[in-house]
């Protein structure tokens, strides 16, 4: 499991999306910055955004992704 916490990414957001995959967290990260900030995810922005999601711990996954 992977996260990214949209506070890592610069945005005063509580915001979390998780996936199984980057690519997973990669297109829910886009979604919410569309709707929620207004920000298009240009392929620059991806590359960084993709440098910020970590993977989980197993213990650490405890349910499905959370999106704020």
């Amino acid at each position: 499991m992977y996260e990214l916490r949209c506070r890592d990414v610069g945005f005063d957001c509580a915001g979390v999306v998780r996936g199984a995959t980057k690519d997973e967290v990669l297109q829910q990260a886009a979604q919410h910055a569309a709707q929620a900030h207004q920000t298009t995810v240009t392929p620059d922005l991806a590359a960084k955004v993709s440098a910020l999601i970590r993977e989980l711990p197993d213990s650490a996954t405890g349910g499905a992704a959370a999106q704020g």
